[in-house]
């Protein structure tokens, strides 16, 4: 929705003197954005009274005022909702947020005071975060910008994993036959496609993540809508070319031109609209999920990650792109639900996420774009405990689970790289869900929260 006049040119002025900044808070679904954003909202609200941010200077030396919500910018978009996710997490016994089922957006406004005073710089002065959030799922549809249809179902032939096939098999096997050339027919391209969407559905319960389209798993309000009636074609014979020419009733022309409506009418808005405009990022990955999972599913993973990364516009800040053409110049990459794993396997974990990000890392730093691997526990659901196991002093966690049950929990070592072909067969994880902490403080409990909030805001509260 187009913002009032007067609204953009104060927007406008803030971003001219470096007093707006736009975090994207970026994650694959479950990788935990919503649990981020309630945390870092929390603790910002409680800078300098009951939050732990050692490791954010302007907080530990006291400069660091709080920070409350403002009207945002665009009264079209709901508000994220930190009141809700609060009240369960306060609850009896506490639950996780619900988790994101549409865009929503905030606006903070911190106060600090400056390191360093003089009579240019005002005693006390303040910086604008607007914060976004939006399902998983639909992050998933970034990479298809980079596709046409025929590119995009040759894409998605590369997934032939036998897990993966297995869970599509319904689906590839309704398709197998069909013949390009032939005339469309609306009723049965749309029970294929309902088909294909049960397959994305099966294989995110399953734990894979490059699952495209996304909006196939969260429609909103695109469900039942033609736009979301298509699919890949897996077996592809014919060149480009031959494919192209066939007539617009054809089954290929038909899902390419709902491939390409999709493309123009629902991705490319969203992308627009939001991803285009952001300063700096964090991109939350759930690598202990994906390890878990086995060694199929940390694959795609990696896959899903390395495609998602090419869809954000990485470069130096300057006063022309902080007003017209904004570029992420700071980026965190973050390993989530740190708290799952005992303090001792931390450092295996950043070195493991290293490693999954191999290759975006390289283009980053070649870019000369600073970045940051951390992990951490936005909300922390367990404590660390050092109990005898097995006539030794051995570290464990100690939890409850989703079910209500108090656990004492032994986790398996996690790999400092890639895991070879030996360790999925000897591996032992099985890291059940746990409920966030019961708390009586008033600002949630985490591990590394403030390393994260210091590394993307951090150099703005100086």
């Amino acid at each position: 929705m187009r913002q009032p006049l007067s609204r953009e040119l104060s927007n406008l002025l803030e971003r001219g003197r470096d007093r707006q900044l736009r975090l994207a808070v970026t994650g694959l679904s479950q990788a935990g954005k919503t649990a981020f954003l309630t945390s870092l909202v929390n603790q910002l609200r409680h800078a300098g009274v009951e939050a732990q941010l050692d490791l954010l200077p302007a907080a530990r030396e006291g400069r660091l005022l709080g920070a409350q919500r403002l009207n945002q910018p665009d009264l079209g978009v709901p508000r994220f909702p930190y009141d809700p996710g609060m009240a369960a997490l306060r609850d009896t016994p506490p639950r996780w947020p619900d988790p994101t089922r549409g865009i929503s957006e905030l606006r903070l406004q911190l106060r600090y005071r400056p390191a360093q005073s003089g009579w240019l710089r005002p005693e006390i002065t303040h910086l604008t975060l607007d914060l976004f959030d939006y399902p998983g799922e639909w992050l998933l549809d970034l990479p298809l910008l980079q596709h046409d249809f025929y590119s995009w179902s040759q894409a998605q032939a590369l997934h032939e994993g036998e897990q993966r096939r297995s869970l599509f098999s319904d689906w590839l096997a309704s398709v197998e036959s069909l013949d390009p050339a032939s005339e469309a027919d609306e009723a049965k391209l749309a029970a294929l496609a309902e088909e294909y969407a049960q397959g994305l559905r099966r294989a995110k319960q399953a734990g894979f993540s490059d699952l495209q389209p996304g909006r196939f798993l969260l429609p909103g309000e695109l469900e039942g809508a033609p736009v979301l009636q298509f699919f890949p074609l897996p077996n592809l014979d014919a060149s480009r070319e031959t494919l192209e020419a066939l007539p617009a009733n054809s089954l290929y022309a038909t899902l390419a031109a709902r491939f390409r409506y999709y493309q123009q009418q629902v991705v490319k808005p969203f992308y627009r609209d939001h991803f285009r405009r952001f300063d700096r990022q964090i991109v939350l990955v759930d690598v202990l999920g994906a390890l878990n999972a086995g060694p199929e599913r940390f694959e795609d993973l990696s896959s899903a990650l390395r495609q998602l990364m090419k869809s954000f516009d990485y470069g130096k800040r300057s006063l022309l792109t902080r007003l017209f053409t904004p570029k992420i110049d700071r980026l965190a990459i973050a390993a989530t639900k740190a708290d799952h794993v005992t303090p001792d396997q931390h450092g295996h974990v950043v070195q493991l996420l290293e490693a999954l990000l191999a290759e975006p890392l390289k283009d980053l730093r070649f870019a000369n774009v600073p970045v940051k691997a951390l992990s951490l526990a936005s909300i922390r659901a367990t404590e660390a405990r050092e109990v005898t196991h097995e006539g030794k002093r051995s570290p464990a966690l100690r939890g409850t689970t989703l079910e209500g049950e108090e656990v004492l929990v032994y986790p398996g070592d996690v790999p400092a790289r890639l895991p070879a072909q030996n360790f999925w067969h000897q591996q032992g994880f099985d890291f059940p869900g746990f409920r966030p902490m019961q708390t009586t403080s008033e600002a949630l409990d985490h591990i590394r929260m403030d390393a994260a909030i210091d590394w993307l805001i951090g150099d703005k509260l100086t």
